[in-house]
């Protein structure tokens, strides 16, 4: 039938389009800031979504599972009730969230699905010596 050289050139083919396939069909999304998404944000109306901006002071709210992410310029409200959060959630972190963008009649909100936050500097500015 074949060779084994053929064979194995063949199988090595297949290998290499399968994983080709693979890396083209589960490319990641592209992470935006708050205020690139808030430029156009009925673009990405129920489209899944990559999200980096820093938590607003005073915004957590763990009864309504709501966050406000805020950019330079806009600000978007996060919902996590079904997300997936790493440890360090909190006031003015910067954080990546991924999820389904939604317009709700009067606002937009994202549906986070995972939600990351980045870790705190060790090189924090020292409290001036009194």
């Amino acid at each position: 039938m074949w060779a084994r050289r053929t064979r194995i050139l063949v199988l090595g083919g297949i290998l290499t389009l399968a994983l080709l396939a693979t890396v083209v069909l589960q490319s990641p999304t592209p992470t935006q800031t708050v205020d690139e998404l808030m430029a156009n944000p009925s673009d990405f109306v129920d489209q899944e979504i990559a999200l980096r901006g820093e938590v607003r002071d005073g915004t957590i709210d763990n009864s309504t599972m709501t966050f406000v992410l805020e950019g330079a310029e806009n600000s978007l409200t996060i919902e996590f009730l079904d997300a997936s959060v790493s440890n360090g959630l909190d006031d003015n972190r910067t954080v990546y969230a991924e999820g389904v963008l939604r317009f709700d009649g009067s606002a937009y909100v994202l549906e986070a699905d995972v939600i990351k936050t980045s870790c705190p500097s060790k090189y924090e500015e020292a409290e001036p010596a009194a």
